[in-house]
């Protein structure tokens, strides 16, 4: 072999390997420094509750549109004794379902919910619910972040905030949605938050769990090399972010890169409901909305913070038409919400996992045209199950027709305090500060139902 024509002296080779090494410490340095930062200032990393908490995770069934209080769990007789006569908006309308009492608790519940009727006796449900408006934009944007316009952050957002997460190689808060509520992406928003806070949006309408969250996986270089990659990059970034005064998209951006590499390893086998058994599987039963529920329980049984599952796109429960509707509609959704509770209570994660059933609004004890119903605002049913609260338990009234809550009246702010409370959060001091004032979910409002809980 010839001999270099310009061989290399002793110090000029001392010199290249002095560098040389210079530089894989640098790299060393730079991992550590990235890893540190990460670890200093991820805002996911679990935090201390204010006080004890009764409940780790949420999971909120949403049934977006409206579900009727008096065709479900508020069974009102004296509709059938004034059938015909006038009320506000209309004719009154009884029930076309019947009721019939359940479990040790004696319940009513109305026959479209056939599964969901046996398990009652875990249900906590709150008949005087009442919020500020029937439309469907304030509504939806009300029940899910306190106030009417799209300007503040979601509840899933603030538990976030509040608590963090328990697994770092999933999101905090994930939203399952096929297509979009009237509202959209606002009604799981993180509005001023940090964009870290704000809902994963995972369209269920039809899951491939190699291509669940496109875009997730490099084909091109290995996990080692991605982590060496990923830690140079977010050095520089962080390095960019402190010569800045405040970014808050730049600090999003950094964070939403991590969790990003780190789901890659646990991600898609959450939402592969496929290694599920078949008779799990059968329990849920078929549809969009029972796979969701069923990915639910995998989350949080994989340490999600919260699951929000809206039952499907647009209005799917705004029976104006035709009550009947809602017959349908329970019978998408009733066989998987009661494989859920029993799902979770067979795992041990019922007691710490707060089940969530309801939507914007309810619906007229009066007739729309000839058997639909129009929006109802005034008095409605929203239940709970697990978490803490009372099981077998009824908890306010509307009145005897259904038109107004009058006992143990609950507005949207009441029931964000109690579910923030079940999480061990203080509502009143779960602030952040923005534009120069202290925000919350529940703004100056909001009571802890302490009676519902066990």
């Amino acid at each position: 072999m010839s001999l270099p024509m310009f061989p290399v002296s002793r110090r000029e080779m001392l010199s290249r390997s002095g560098v040389g090494f210079g530089i894989l410490g640098l790299s060393s340095l730079l991992a550590e420094e990235s890893r540190s930062a990460q670890t200093s200032r991820d805002p996911m990393i679990p935090k201390s509750p204010h006080f004890p908490a009764r409940a780790k995770h949420v999971i909120f069934l949403f049934m977006n549109g409206g579900p009727s209080h008096v065709d479900t769990f508020d069974p009102k007789p004296e509709l059938k004794t004034q059938e015909g006569k006038p009320g506000k908006g209309g004719k009154y309308m009884p029930s076309p379902f019947t009721f019939k009492k359940y479990g040790e608790s004696g319940i009513d519940v109305s026959e479209i919910f056939p599964h969901v009727s046996k398990h009652v006796d875990d249900l906590c449900i709150l008949r005087g619910m009442h919020t500020t408006t029937p439309n469907h934009e304030p509504g939806l944007l009300m029940m899910n972040s306190g106030a009417q316009q799209p300007i503040r952050p979601c509840l899933g957002s603030w538990v976030n905030y509040g608590l963090g997460t328990e697994n770092q190689n999933l999101p905090g808060f994930v939203v399952l949605c096929p297509g979009k509520p009237v509202v959209g992406p606002a009604l799981w928003g993180n509005s001023f938050l940090p964009g870290i806070f704000q809902g994963t949006h995972i369209n269920n309408s039809k899951i491939d769990p190699k291509q669940v969250i496109g875009h997730i996986s490099n084909k091109h270089l290995s996990g080692t090399s991605q982590r060496r990659v990923l830690d140079l990059l977010q050095v520089m970034n962080r390095r960019h972010l402190e010569a800045r005064e405040q970014d808050q998209h730049l600090e999003a951006r950094i964070q939403s890169l991590e969790i990003a590499y780190r789901m890659q390893s646990e991600a898609q086998v959450a939402f592969d409901v496929s290694r599920e058994t078949e008779s799990t599987q059968q329990a849920y039963g078929p549809g969009q909305f029972a796979n969701g529920c069923l990915i639910a329980r995998r989350l949080v049984e994989r340490g999600v913070r919260m699951v929000q599952i809206y039952y499907g796109s647009g209005q799917p429960w705004d029976a104006h038409g035709n009550i009947m509707d809602h017959k349908r509609d329970a019978g998408k959704s009733d066989q998987a919400i009661a494989a859920l509770i029993n799902d979770l209570k067979h795992r041990g994660l019922l007691d710490e996992t707060l089940i969530i059933w309801g939507g914007e609004f309810g619906r007229t004890p009066t007739a729309q045209g000839a058997k639909g119903r129009n929006h109802h605002n005034t008095g409605f049913t929203t239940w709970l199950a697990g978490g803490g609260v009372k099981g077998g338990h009824i908890h306010g009234a509307t009145d005897e027709l259904g038109v107004n809550a009058v006992e143990n009246r609950m507005d949207v702010h009441d029931l964000h305090a109690t579910i923030l409370h079940l999480m061990g959060l203080d509502h009143t001091n779960l602030t952040y500060r923005y534009s120069g004032r202290d925000f919350r979910l529940t703004d100056v409002h909001g009571n802890v139902a302490h009676d519902i809980i066990a």
